[in-house]
């Protein structure tokens, strides 16, 4: 069995998707490579089939309809063997010294008979128009060189939260959580965090700035003005977030914490980019929104609306939308997000 399973959507990414497998490649036969096509119209299938050709104990090609972001993630995780899986978007990499401690933590993993469900590192905010990186740490609240477990997770700052880039889950963990995320949905990447974290009980954190997370294409999912024109798309994943993971369900208070914490994150995305659109329409969503949740968890509700982001977004009338905005924007700089 491979160690470690490197999902890589693809979606007419021919101009970008070299510099990131070549950023996988010296992971060498430790690491199976599973490239993604969901579709593509330009040489995206080709650049596949060559490196499947050329690497072929390391890199699987994988051909199917356009299916979004999603389906890509879906197709690599039925197709994955390795040990543990990592997702890699086609406009990002990764940093080659830190992948290659993280191989050899989980070789020596493998090697002691110990697994984890889930492996953790930072990431690096790579944006074009900006000479310092933000990096995602987690150093202070996630114990160094050890297995652990929620119980000695300290509190995340707000700002500070798991993402895709972050996280390594082991691969039967995703298998037996059933998780399936949605076609033709952008942002789906806060179901693939959120939903298996109810099912992580042992997790290693290795302190290496691994990941390498692009932003600065104007076509990019995370521009403001697209996400605003995708609204009903992070609405949708807000919704299932709500609806895939019930509260009461999660078995740690340390875990429960950190999951509020996530969904309110993404719940005042939400409510803001509806706000920043400005039209009557989607004001009219922001009070839907809120009333699916009040209707699916009445205290998840109270506990979203009454903790402080939460506050902060329902300031009244004209002037509480441009205090919520102006809010929104300094956390944009915190964050280093959009």
């Amino acid at each position: 069995m491979k160690l470690l399973t490197v999902v890589i959507p693809c979606y007419n990414s021919q101009d970008y998707m070299r510099y990131c497998i070549e950023s996988l490649l010296p992971g060498g036969d430790d690491v199976e490579l599973l490239i993604v096509n969901d579709g593509s119209s330009d040489r995206t299938a080709n650049i596949a089939d060559e490196y499947a050709r050329r690497y072929p104990t390391i890199v699987k090609a994988i051909h199917q309809d356009n299916g979004g972001h999603g389906e890509a993630v879906n197709a690599g995780i039925r197709n994955a063997t390795g040990l543990y899986l990592k997702v890699v978007d086609s406009d990002d990499w990764v940093d080659v010294r830190a992948y290659l401690k993280i191989v050899h933590t989980l070789r020596d993993l493998r090697s002691e008979d110990k697994a984890v469900d889930m492996v953790i590192s930072n990431f690096v905010y790579e944006k074009e128009e900006v000479s310092y990186r933000k990096i995602m740490k987690y150093n202070h609240v996630l114990p160094e060189g050890k297995i652990f477990s929620w119980d000695e997770v300290k509190p995340f700052r707000k700002g500070q939260y798991l993402l895709m880039h972050s996280l390594i889950y082991r691969t039967q963990l995703l298998k037996d959580c059933g998780l399936e995320l949605p076609k033709h949905t952008f942002y789906v990447d806060n179901l693939f965090v959120y939903v298996p974290l109810v099912h992580v009980k042992k997790m290693i954190y290795v302190n290496v700035d691994f990941y390498r997370y692009f932003i600065g294409r104007e076509d990019q999912s995370v521009q403001e003005s697209i996400m605003i024109k995708r609204i009903d798309q992070q609405l949708k994943v807000n919704k299932l977030m709500i609806e895939q993971v019930g509260m009461d369900s999660i078995p740690h208070p340390n875990l429960r914490r950190y999951m509020l914490g996530h969904l309110e994150i993404v719940t005042v995305v939400s409510a803001i980019l509806l706000i920043r659109s400005g039209t009557a329409e989607n004001l009219k969503k922001k009070k839907e929104l809120w009333k699916f949740i009040k209707d699916t968890d009445n205290k998840l509700y109270r506990e979203l609306k009454y903790g402080f982001m939460g506050r902060l977004i329902h300031l009244p009338g004209r002037v509480g939308r441009l205090i919520s905005v102006g809010a929104y924007k300094i956390t944009q700089r915190l964050v280093g997000f959009n």
